[in-house]
């Protein structure tokens, strides 16, 4: 007799799995004991509104030259033992886009994922449930910026309907119904496209279920996209 096939759950699975013992049914308010009683950071309690006027307050000082002097050594020594970040950003991994100094913030205030193009693959996805379930996180913003080489790759294999090297057909996949559907508008593709799948993404993050989409539901959380502008480093909200 032959033996059975296994198959190796994926990292989203497991983590999920994971969660679903501290938060089944899901209850967005629910967090450790320790975290509530004693955040790391009381002034990050905020109400997604108030999370969203500190977060683009923080680019407002950071396009005027005038970010805050940080005390680093005294953050790392407040959050060994945990965090609770006001925001979750889901960014490009563009070396010239930091989501952490583009916003004036300091240690343990941002909850950061990083990827060439900005979506929200199952992987950027748990994370954001993990952010938003565990650490209370309040805000989820989906970052994008002008000039953005993934999607301007995205373009140009798409037109020579050639395959990308490596494993960059995953990146060109996730980001060709934003390409696609920017072509059926009239102002430029690939700043169209680079609109588009913020606004994609946006949307994916607030119908995953059933984390997300309750937490948005019961009012606890907002999912907002921008666009960083490379040349000032404004962040302009979209929607």
């Amino acid at each position: 007799m032959s033996s059975p096939i296994t198959v190796a759950p994926s990292r989203r699975s497991l983590l999920l799995f994971a969660l679903s013992a501290i938060i089944l049914p899901f209850d967005a308010s629910t967090v450790d004991a320790k975290h509530a009683s004693s955040p790391p950071k009381p002034d990050n309690l905020l109400s997604p509104d108030l999370a969203l006027k500190r977060l683009m307050e923080g680019n407002d000082r950071y396009v005027q030259g005038a970010s805050r002097v940080r005390d680093l050594k005294r953050e790392r020594k407040l959050l060994v033992d945990g965090q609770n970040p006001y925001a979750a950003v889901l960014s490009c991994a563009d070396s010239r886009v930091v989501p952490e100094i583009a916003f004036d913030s300091g240690l343990g205030d941002l909850f950061v994922c990083r990827v060439a193009g900005n979506f929200a693959d199952d992987d950027a996805l748990a994370s954001m449930e993990y952010a938003v379930a565990v650490l209370s996180t309040p805000l989820i913003l989906v970052l994008g910026h002008d000039h953005c080489g993934a999607i301007d790759a995205t373009i140009k294999w798409l037109d020579e309907g050639k395959p990308a090297p490596g494993h960059i057909p995953s990146l060109v996949a996730a980001l060709a119904p934003a390409v696609r559907g920017s072509r059926q508008q009239t102002g430029d593709t690939s700043a169209d496209a680079i609109r588009q799948n913020v606004i994609d993404n946006v949307n994916k993050l607030k119908s995953a279920s059933p984390i997300l989409s309750s937490a948005v539901e019961q009012n606890t959380l907002k999912i907002v996209g921008g666009l960083y502008r490379l040349e000032t480093g404004r962040i302009d909200l979209l929607g």
